[in-house]
């Protein structure tokens, strides 16, 4: 009840009053869309081939686009734990990708960023993945969503699974707390959470909400609608990528209707890069190495567009690197929520948002694969540590199977080791040395300059030293003294 009241309280001084120079004089809405897997390359704008993405082009347009934004690590759970919780993945031991079989999820004691806007007294709804726990004690309405409607994990651990379907158990809808349905038809999800979002915008736009559209595709398998099979020169994917622009456009249509454009912070990005095994049914990363799973540029650096009229820049392309988990210090400050009491990485990045010269908080950005710390970026610098990675194991695969599909003997899905991952993906286990880029002039870490720059080099491993001692690194043994457990149960 006073938890309640104080919310109440804190609207009604905001509404009448005003935020300092440059913030608005009501509470914003906020609309986080992240597909899954899509490539920096799969935007009209920034370089698409064989489909459009007009919506999309239109938001850029009427905001910014982040050319330098990150997530936290290259897989769905991590990356998903990082932007909800404000923390490298690591810092709440997330690492990888839940399936059915997990016990494990985000702790009930992390401050999520749902949370942050439900204290505040706003409306709070999520539709799509959820992927940070597949028990209730980790469920979506356990931690700020007051509205639900999505999978809970990711649309592969199914009867379409590409290498291990007979393994797999019926595939859960769920409406708040309820499975709705078993094995969905995956061509409609697209439509229906959109459908989903905009009724939730519609019955609540006298009051500020937080909406959370964590759309299914274009992660493997892809399906699209009938209205978008077959409209694209790409195939299917590109056929999904549309639909997926069109439900971006109905969006934002639904805010001009109600006059909400002006009153919503729109955030679009995906939560890692494509999967390049997967060919014809993988995006693109565009002048990037590698994807998803790896630390590469390619995994990491998601496309990402930011729209806030009057106060995000239009028509604006900003390289600043900044990461997933600053979103929630970052919306905390313009909003003005509680943040985290625990110790939080993501640093509040508004002046980057909203001013055209503003320098990145960052002095460095660091890029873990599960507990190895495998690289660091400090202004247009990146340094890989000796590492292995994951990379096709053969020329790209066809149909929706992996590279070297049939020749590879899968492991079970427990075994979520690089080495199993990249059996059941069509991977082979490759290696890096220490490896120094100039990513101004080498974006695709093509040409390692470690020998000529000593000095840079040993830059960066020192700006590593405190994170490996606070967040371990596995690759050198370190255990770190910064780690908080996930939540379990029997």
């Amino acid at each position: 009840m006073l938890r309640s009241f104080c919310a109440l309280l804190m609207l009604c001084l905001l509404a009448t009053s005003s935020f300092a120079e440059g913030k608005p004089d009501r509470l914003p809405n906020v609309i986080l869309i992240v597909p899954d897997d899509m490539g920096f390359a799969d935007m009209s704008s920034q370089g698409a081939k064989g489909f459009s993405t007009p919506n999309l082009d239109k938001l850029a347009g009427q905001g910014t686009r982040f050319t330098s934004f990150y997530v936290a690590q290259p897989v769905c759970t991590a990356s998903r734990a990082a932007f909800m919780s404000g923390c490298y993945p690591n810092r709440v031991s997330l690492q990888g990708a839940l399936n059915h079989t997990s016990k494990n999820g985000i702790h009930p004691d992390e401050y999520l960023l749902p949370e942050m806007f439900k204290d505040l007294g706003y409306a709070t709804a999520g539709m799509g993945k959820w992927h940070l726990g597949t028990v209730l004690d980790f469920w979506p309405t356990r931690n700020g969503f007051d509205e639900w409607f999505g999978t809970p994990y990711s649309n592969d651990n199914t009867k379409y699974h590409p290498v291990l379907a007979d393994e797999m158990p019926p595939f859960p809808l769920y409406e708040g707390e309820r499975v709705i349905e078993l094995d969905p038809d995956q061509s409609l999800f697209t439509r229906r959470l959109t459908e989903k979002a905009i009724s939730f915008i519609e019955r609540n736009q006298n009051r500020p909400f937080f909406l959370y559209l964590p759309q299914i595709m274009p992660h493997v398998p892809i399906f699209a609608s009938e209205s978008f099979r077959g409209r694209s020169e790409r195939g299917l994917y590109g056929d999904v990528i549309e639909e997926l622009d069109w439900s971006v456009g109905q969006l934002m249509r639904t805010l001009d209707r109600l006059k909400l454009t002006d009153d919503t912070i729109v955030i679009f990005f995906s939560d890692n890069g494509p999967w390049p095994s997967y060919g014809e049914h993988a995006g693109d990363a565009g002048p990037f190495r590698e994807g998803k799973l790896t630390t590469f540029e390619g995994g990491v650096r998601v496309p990402c567009i930011m729209r806030w009229p009057g106060h995000i820049p239009a028509d604006q392309v900003c390289d600043e690197p900044i990461m997933a988990i600053d979103l929630l210090p970052t919306l905390a400050q313009i909003v003005g929520g509680q943040m985290p009491t625990k110790k939080i990485d993501g640093l509040d990045v508004t002046d980057v948002l909203t001013k055209t010269d503003a320098k990145s908080p960052h002095e460095a950005l660091f890029f873990y694969a599960g507990t190895e710390l495998q690289a660091v970026r400090s202004g247009k610098w990146k340094l890989h540590f000796p590492h292995p990675y994951i990379t096709p194991a053969g020329e790209p695969g066809k149909g929706g199977k992996p590279s070297n599909w049939g020749n590879n003997q899968a492991q079970s899905i427990t075994q979520s080791g690089i080495r199993g991952i990249a059996s059941r993906h069509g991977g082979r286990v490759e290696d890096i040395e220490l490896s120094l880029f100039d990513l101004s002039n080498d974006p695709g870490e093509t040409k390692n300059v470690a020998d000529q720059h000593p000095d840079v080099v040993a830059r960066l491993k020192k700006l590593a030293e405190p994170i490996r001692a606070d967040l371990g690194d596995s690759l050198n043994g370190v255990e770190g003294t910064g780690i908080r457990a996930a939540g379990w149960v029997n």
